[in-house]
């Protein structure tokens, strides 16, 4: 319960601020924009669109999702959250707000990406789903915990990057892959060596998560 009044606290504080959603929005609309202008009136192949929208979801969260823990270090609350919270349940407030916004990031990309590439077709729709609501977990645990390992540190903006690309790393290249396998329309249990791996890179950041997250909220 006391997670979900985190969660609403920060969905109120960002809904007032925009400071996340105004930066994922731009972020979108300049990557999409520039791809769409180096590409020009050449035609680009369908594993090529499929690698590129997962390019503008990593890029993207890496604009906004660092918001989550920074703005409570920036605004002196961090210690009240300690007072009066346990690890465990601000890391579940944290976590359901960024899966939340991550979600509608990669749904608008999703919308606007299909729409300005032609190239982007999915043919193994199932397949393509159960990925991208893995690869939205994935993303979305992965930079929560990164968010609170970098909101103690003094360069936050760059830091974030720089810890998140290896750590992303393993998971956007099997997005790619099992995106390429959608868009050849490869039958969902053909696939499901790919899609165990996804799932298990979900499973152990999320354990990874909760317990360093004590060590790294209380440092």
């Amino acid at each position: 319960m006391k997670a979900y009044h985190l969660f609403r606290k920060d969905l109120f504080s960002e809904i007032r601020n925009r400071y996340a959603i105004n930066s994922l929005a731009m972020f979108i609309i300049v990557t999409i924009s520039v791809i769409l202008f180096s590409v020009g009136e050449e035609t680009i192949s369908d594993y090529l669109s499929g690698g590129l929208y997962w390019v503008v979801v990593f890029f993207t969260g890496m604009s906004g999702l660092a918001r989550v823990f920074v703005s409570e270090e920036e605004r002196g609350t961090t210690l009240t959250l300690q007072l009066i919270a346990r690890p465990e349940t601000v890391l579940s407030g944290k976590l359901i707000f960024n899966l939340v916004l991550t979600l509608a990031m990669n749904i608008v990309i999703t919308f606007l990406y299909s729409a300005l590439f032609p190239a982007f077709v999915i043919k193994s729709l199932m397949l393509f789903f159960i990925t991208f609501i893995l690869g939205t977990l994935g993303i979305a645990i992965s930079s929560t915990i990164i968010a609170a390992i970098i909101s103690k540190a003094g360069s936050k903006g760059t830091l974030y990057p720089v810890l998140s690309f290896p750590i992303l790393l393993p998971l956007i290249l099997i997005l790619i892959n099992l995106t390429k396998i959608s868009m050849d329309g490869t039958p969902f249990g053909e696939a499901i060596m790919d899609v165990l791996f996804l799932a298990s890179y979900d499973v152990v950041m999320l354990s990874v998560s909760y317990l360093l997250f004590d060590f790294i909220w209380k440092d």
